[in-house]
């Protein structure tokens, strides 16, 4: 079977539409899951912040774990694929419980939230990434790669500003005055719609590219593969500090707005615009990188994101144009980070596939997912922690103090994190000349097996 195959559109979409579903999680918890702990759900911003923590760090664990799954699984459907068919119902439950306010004291709601929020993660670890490893075997072509993440993170995005913008609207319909119940009525509709979506993926998808001929691996091989791979390395280190920017942006908004600003009818709008720059900036990625390489274009990017979030610091409260426009071109430039990325994680995996001869798709991804779940777990408890010690109280008027800190982690800390970016870039060596000189060796090899 051919590895550089050109996909159909019919496949690009299909594909898509899975991290649509996959953002009708992700942006609850990267957009309110803090605020829903602090303001209803009824915990202290410190006891949410070391709970989310220890949970997304516990699973991040598991993403290696479910790598190595996924690599070594035989199916007639494939390696990634099943996957998608058969968790969506079980993630959707326990992102419902979530969601949930049981009842129960102090320390009843915080065991509630350690072990609803545990299983929701680790659930959605064994939907996410085979997802994810899917997208670096249904073609090798590079160019490709692109195009097809950029249109899976087109529904990513176009997910999150769905989700942005109608979430506290259906909560205050759901609830009918009691926020609780809203909160989980929302939530487990966006779980049976995501587990539609993923159905969709797994009928319009093919895998088509496979390990070399009679690969045999010990998982501690694949680990010391990774360990050894520079560019993924790179990508690592980059996923933790871009995932910092990105929730210290989108879980302090709420803040921001409720409690800077003091106008949190102006927020479903701001986080709807984010998502459709999100979206617009990813659409781009691909016109993008027929002029420059990835990483380069990924430089040029973080820098305007720095640039642009510390001039947004001195934006007065009451300059509402500014602060939509601002917002809007930092997603703009922030959008092609996401197809940018995981299309070079694709490539670390040929990378080590050219290097060993010896591919592990699954674990390159799921070890990219693990540094982006640390990256959230460090942004969102640091932003809690931020919150606890410069003195917030839920649902109450702010101190200057904490007034300035919210405004902190909405624009110059994140923008501090962006800069750091730029510098941690300079050091990916995958060109697109040496990527075209290793898939045509790839290909080469693939053919002489196949004639053995």
């Amino acid at each position: 079977m051919r590895r550089q195959v050109q996909l159909r559109w019919r496949e690009k979409l299909g594909y898509g539409v899975g991290d649509l579903g996959f953002n009708l999680y992700w942006t609850m918890i990267a957009s309110f899951l803090a605020a829903f702990y602090t303001d209803v759900f009824g915990i202290t911003a410190a006891a949410a912040g070391t709970m989310l923590l220890i949970t997304r760090m516990i699973d991040a664990f598991t993403d290696p774990v479910m790598g190595l799954i996924a690599d070594r699984t035989w199916s007639r459907f494939g390696k990634f694929r099943p996957y998608l068919l058969f968790t969506g119902l079980p993630m959707a439950a326990a992102a419902a419980l979530t969601f949930t306010t049981p009842d129960l004291g102090a320390n009843g709601k915080l065991l509630w939230a350690y072990s609803t929020f545990t299983m929701m993660m680790v659930l959605y670890t064994v939907l996410n990434t085979p997802y994810s490893a899917l997208s670096g075997v249904m073609t090798a072509s590079g160019q490709e790669r692109t195009a097809l993440i950029s249109a899976r993170f087109l529904f990513a995005f176009a997910g999150a500003a769905l989700v942005n913008k109608y979430t506290l609207p259906l909560v205050e319909s759901f609830g009918a005055g009691d926020e609780a119940q809203g909160w989980q009525l929302t939530m487990l509709l966006y779980g049976i719609l995501a587990t539609a979506l993923f159905a969709v993926t797994f009928a319009t998808t093919r895998e088509r590219v496979t390990p070399p001929p009679k690969q045999e691996t010990h998982p501690l091989q694949d680990v010391r593969d990774l360990l050894g791979n520079g560019p993924w390395l790179v990508l690592f280190a980059l996923a933790v500090i871009i995932m910092m920017t990105i929730t210290m942006r989108a879980g302090s908004a709420y803040y921001y707005f409720n409690y800077y600003v003091e106008r949190p009818d102006l927020l479903p709008d701001y986080l709807f615009w984010q998502s459709i720059a999100y979206a617009a900036g990813a659409v781009l990625a691909p016109v993008m990188t027929r002029f420059l390489d990835k990483a380069k274009l990924l430089m040029l990017l973080m820098g305007i994101v720095g640039a642009l979030s510390i001039l947004f610091y001195f934006v007065p409260r009451d300059m509402i144009w500014a602060i939509f426009t601002l917002n809007i071109l930092i997603s703009l430039a922030l959008g092609p980070k996401s197809p940018l990325t995981w299309s070079m994680y694709a490539d670390t995996a040929d990378y080590n596939e050219w290097r060993n001869g010896r591919r592990a798709t699954a674990m390159t991804f799921s070890a990219a997912t693990f540094a982006q779940k640390m990256g959230g777990s460090f942004g969102s408890a640091g932003m809690l922690w931020i919150l606890a010690a410069i003195g917030y109280a839920a649902n109450q008027q702010q101190t200057g103090a904490s007034q300035t800190g919210i405004v902190l982690l909405q624009t110059l800390i994140p923008g501090v994190f962006a800069l750091l970016a730029v510098l941690v870039t300079r050091s990916y060596t995958l060109t697109s000349s040496r990527l075209a000189d290793m898939q045509n060796e790839l290909e080469r090899r693939h053919a002489a097996a196949s004639e053995r």
